[in-house]
């Protein structure tokens, strides 16, 4: 019997490196826009409808909720295209390597985290 195995495994005690973090990240957002997609198409639905359901949807996209589901939804998918992007480079064999694959990490949040300003920019203005 192995006595070193852990006993008690408590994720709150692990330390992922940042690549494992991205990737995590890259998993939520495409859930969140799977789940934003259904809101979405219901709104354009609804706008569709016609010229009164064009109206509430234009009232509703007023709200301050409305607005930061919205930029939820374009902040999951602006980093979403921004792993998958890094994805991509790695599945050509660049970035493979473990410090390129740190730096790739970086980049990717720091390239996400202003394209998610941009669009809170775009969004509240």
């Amino acid at each position: 019997m192995n006595s070193k195995r852990p006993v008690n495994l408590d994720l709150g005690t692990f330390h992922f490196p940042l690549p494992a973090i991205t990737s995590i990240l890259h998993r939520i957002s495409g859930i969140i826009i799977f789940v934003g997609v259904a809101f979405m198409l219901y709104g354009l639905q609804l706008s569709l409808s016609g010229e009164e359901g064009f109206s509430q949807v234009s009232e509703l996209l007023n709200s301050f909720l409305a607005k930061l589901i919205t930029w939820g939804i374009l902040s999951a998918l602006l980093y979403h295209l921004v792993a998958g992007i890094k994805h991509l480079l790695m599945d050509m064999g660049i970035g493979e390597e473990l410090e390129s694959g740190r730096a790739a990490a970086k980049i990717t949040i720091a390239v996400s985290v202003i394209l998610i300003v941009l669009a809170g920019v775009f969004v509240w203005a």
